[in-house]
Parts: structure tokens; sequence; C-alpha cells
């Protein structure tokens, strides 16, 4: 049964319970949500806007919890409805929906998972869900079907393209370019990294990690002897090593831009929390650079272009929504913004107008770890491949790829399901887990990756890439049970981290992420074969490759071009 509670704000919270609440239950509950009311009628009339009832939402997770260690039992599910006066009032479709009335039915779903793919038709595969691959990618793949004998699943196809998107992989900053006719001595990624090859000085790792790391000082920590227990702490001298990092999300940003920024922020914070075997992130930046943004009607130089209709954000709303955003996501995991900056320009000559109609959004910071931690373990057969965070959503879905290309080239569906939500406080228990483990005298982590773009089918096979393993997907959690097999492998639901973990070590790891409150899924291990498979309750696996057809052979990027003289 759903009771519905009326909060002086005048939201209302729909309760799911499975038995008769007592009185004092009823009180506890309507203290808890800040002195509501409980509802008499089991349906309420009017407009509302509130979660996809397919989606049970990180607050209401949370919620759960909060009446589970009050010792209130049988609550399933707690979400928070809005009352609007239309059907027109704006929200977050990819999170939210309109009800025309709140009944006992809101929870319920009848949408089954969509069943596995194969695809016929590569060419127009890779258009409709906005793939980006190219013809020489294309080619590849039918060469894949041709090794297997089979045609592939929507999850490989998917998956492949988000694992060697540009976003990803890197394909145009490390690809070779021609112009007029020459080959460039050297790409452009090489031309980044050849100033560390020329000047290594305390640089200890660069360009293979989630992060760089420099040499650092020796610094007192002050942790706990046993992280899984209460205990004593201590203080000791350990060799630290600084993180460096920063990366753009400039796509999500120019569609969403709170989230947008919000994600960049978080993820920029998970690529320090996943150098080496573990490092803490400390402080970050944020940089901003759009169109001019027109504010109070304009300087007097941004009146000489024309305004131009914007695809999805105004310049003024994404540098206010972005800056929000950021901010929002480092104040809710405790790392502070110390320093960023702010460009806005658009010019026009010879007929061309330039600006930054795809914003840049860029998100960096700092940290620290241990020496001894700041390379990644080798994987051996048996490693256990684990998860730390939240559920699986409908969210992300072709983040990497979709980033790749020029933005508005795909539908606004398609884009709009390519932007990340953000959840700071599952990532701050996950960071809480790692840190943990960094801090004890051993730490058990092989290797660990952030999930971002394409999710686990990329984090997962990073983890694996030398020797291969294999995924049950029974113990993946799922926060909507309507998601495909290809929805669960590649959503970007934020803040989980995936680790390899020495089998020896699994249950003091379990203790302190109980300790910590981090949701922590033991999902599958290391193979030792150089294969790479998902496998469904039913035995029947929707991508089951090689993980050399994963990485190893795509085509090379080459790209040609002319000089233009211009007047």
């Amino acid at each position: 049964m759903i009771l519905f509670f009326t909060t002086p704000q005048k939201s209302v919270i729909a309760t799911q319970v499975d038995h008769k609440l007592s009185e004092n239950e009823v009180e506890e509950l309507c203290w808890l949500y800040g002195g509501a009311k409980l509802e008499e009628a089991d349906a309420l009339k009017g407009w509302f806007v509130g979660p996809r009832r397919e989606m049970i939402t990180p607050w209401s997770t949370n919620a759960v919890e909060i009446t589970q260690n009050m010792n209130l039992r049988g609550i399933a599910r707690i979400e928070e409805y809005f009352p609007v006066k239309s059907e027109e009032a704006d929200h977050d479709p990819m999170l939210q929906r309109m009800y025309n009335g709140l009944d006992q039915e809101i929870f319920t779903v009848n949408i089954k998972p969509a069943p596995i793919e194969y695809i016929s038709d590569l060419e127009s595969y890779n258009e409709q869900e906005g793939l980006a691959l190219s013809p020489a990618e294309i080619e590849y793949l039918h060469g894949v079907e041709k090794q297997l004998g089979r045609q592939l699943t929507d999850s490989e196809v998917f998956g492949f393209a988000q694992i060697n998107s540009e976003h990803c992989r890197h394909k145009i900053f490390g690809g070779s370019f021609i112009i007029d006719g020459k080959e460039m001595p050297s790409s452009l990624f090489a031309m980044i990294k050849k100033t560390t090859k020329e000047n290594p000085h305390h640089i200890i790792s660069a360009y293979k990690d989630n992060v760089a790391f420099a040499q650092g000082p020796v610094v007192e920590q002050f942790a706990p002897a046993d992280h899984a227990t209460s205990d004593w702490f201590r203080v000791k001298d350990i060799e630290s090593v600084i993180s460096i990092k920063a990366e753009t999300h400039n796509f999500p940003t120019t569609v969403e831009p709170f989230n947008g920024a919000s994600t960049g922020t978080g993820g920029e914070i998970r690529d320090r929390m996943g150098g080496g075997v573990g490092s803490w992130p400390i402080a970050g930046t944020a940089v901003y650079m759009t169109a001019y943004p027109r504010l109070d009607g304009g300087r007097e130089w941004e009146d000489i272009l024309p305004v131009r209709q914007w695809l999805y954000q105004t310049p003024e709303q994404i540098l206010i929504k972005a800056s929000n955003g950021a901010s929002d996501f480092g104040n809710k995991f405790g790392q502070p913004l110390i320093a960023g900056s702010v460009l806005t320009f658009e010019h026009q000559e010879n007929g061309e107008k330039y600006g930054y109609d795809k914003v840049i959004m860029l998100a960096g910071g700092v940290g620290y770890g241990t020496k001894r931690d700041c390379l990644k373990g080798t994987p051996q057969k048996g490693n256990k491949v684990v998860v730390v965070g939240g559920d699986n959503y409908r969210i992300g879905l072709g983040g990497g790829s979709v980033s790749s290309v020029d933005t508005g080239r795909y539908s606004s569906g398609i884009e709009l399901n390519a932007v990340q939500r953000a959840n700071p406080e599952m990532q701050k228990r996950a960071n809480n887990l790692v840190r943990a483990l960094c801090e004890e005298d051993v730490n058990p982590v092989v290797s660990i990756h952030d999930h971002g773009s394409a999710g686990h089918v990329n984090c997962l096979s990073e983890l694996v890439e030398e020797c291969g393993g294999q995924i049950d997907m029974t113990k993946l959690p799922i926060g909507d049970p309507t998601l495909s097999a290809k929805e669960i492998i590649a959503n970007e639901s934020q803040e989980r981290m995936g680790l390899l973990i020495q089998e020896e070590h699994i249950e003091h790891v379990r203790q302190i992420a109980e300790r910590e409150r981090a949701p922590m899924y033991v999902v599958g291990e290391t193979t030792g074969d150089a294969h790479f498979s998902f496998v469904q309750g039913d035995g029947k696996r929707p991508f089951d490759l090689d993980v050399a057809q994963m990485f190893g052979h795509s085509p090379k990027t080459v790209m040609v071009d002319e000089t233009v003289e211009r007047k």
C-alpha cells in the first residue's frame, strides 16, 4: 500500500509500506518528513511532477535507509512529488514525469525489458543510435562478424562504439594528419606528451592512468589502524604523490548545464580516486567558455553581432547553471573549487561566425596518494571484479559517442539521453571506501577505474583488459527493472567505481563498505583467457567478445585536409 504525506511546503511524499502502520510509526514518519501530515485518502487529485515510476531515485534509497536506521520496518520506497498548475510545467523528462493525480499505481511498472537484438544492418544502427562510428570502424565490425560466424548484438555494437569513441580513446587526438598531401610527423596527443618526455623531472606517471602523479613530500597520515572496525587512530609517515587531472565535459554542459557541469566535476573527482590503486581528491577547478551571454541587455561589443537561436540553452543560462552545478557537487561531496576562469567570445569575419556555441566546461583538480599505490597492479586469474556505488538507470546512454560529434547532429532525444545525472552523496560513500583501503597497511586493490562513459562495459573491460573476465549480470544492482541488457551494460549512471580485489581480502573490504554505507557488489572475476563477457541469469550472453576484438585492432584514424588561404 502507498501512503501520502503532505509536507508544510505542500509537496507530497509517497511511502510504500507492506503493513498497516501503527500510530507511533506514523508519528515518526511525520517527524522525519519535517512536520508532514498523513492524508486519509488513498489517491490525490491535481497535477504533480515526480520521479518516473520505473526509477527508484537515490533520494528514495537514502530515505529508506534512514527509516531502517530508525527501526521502521517494511518500507520499500519513498518518493517526493511536487504540485504544479498544469501539465505544461517544466521538468526533467529523463528523470521525471507529469502525473494527473497520485494513486496506488504510481510505483507499478508493466513494461518488460527489451530482448537481446542481433544487428543485421550496422550502418543504419550506427545512425539510429548516434554511435558516430566511421566507415572504417563499421567495416572492422563486419570483419568481427565473420570471425564469430554470427551477427553482433546491440550490446556489442553499442559498447564497441562507446569504448572506441573519441571521448574514451582519443582517436582524432592520437590519429594521423595528412595536410596538403604530407603526413605530419606527430599526432596532437604526441605533441602534448613531448613536454613531459623532454622534461620528466618529478613526474612518476602520466598519460597512462586516470590521473598524472608527481613526486610529493613525506607527510603524516592520521588514520585508523583498521578501517573495518572501531579502532585507534595512529600517525605514521608516508611518501606521497601529488595527483593532477583536468578534463572537459563540453557536450553534457551544452545540453543540460547543471547536471553536465555537476557530473563533469564528479567524473574528474572519480578519476583522482582511480589513480594507481587508489588516491584522494583534495580541491577542484572549473573553466567555462561560451558565446556572449549578453547580460543586462549586453555590453557594447556584444551588440555588434545579432543574437542567434540556441539549440538547448542560452550562454547566460549555461554560465549560471553550470557554475551552480559544479559548485553543488563539490559542496555536497566535500571538495572546494579553489580556482577557475571564464571566457566569452564571438567573432564574424568574411561571412564566417566564430564562437563557443558548443561550450567548454573544463573540470580539474589536485589530490594526493601514497607512492606505494601510485601504479596499477597486474591482474591475475581469479581476482574478483567489484562494483561500488549506486544502481543502474536509463541515464547517460551513448554519452561517449554522442559527445564525440557536433552537438545537434543527432535528435534531441538521443542527446538528452546521453547526459548523466549527479548523486554526490553516493560518490562520497565510494570515496570513503577507496580512501580507507589506501590508508591501511595492505591495500588489497589490484586495479581501479571509475564508471564514466559507457558505464560497466568500458570500466570493467579496462579492469580485465590484460587477462579477460566474466561478469554475472544478476549481481549488478538494478534501479530500473525495465532496462534491457544493452542499457544495463552501457548506461552511465554516475558515482560508481570498478575495482579488482584479491579474493582473500573480499570480506574485509565488504566490512569496510558496510561501515561506510557504500553499496558493494562482487559481480565477476578475471578468467585469464583474454575474453570478456556479460552473462545473464538464463545463460545468454548479450556481450561476448575477445579483448583484442574490443581494443586491439580497431582501425587508426587518419584525417586528410588542405590548407585554406584566408583573405
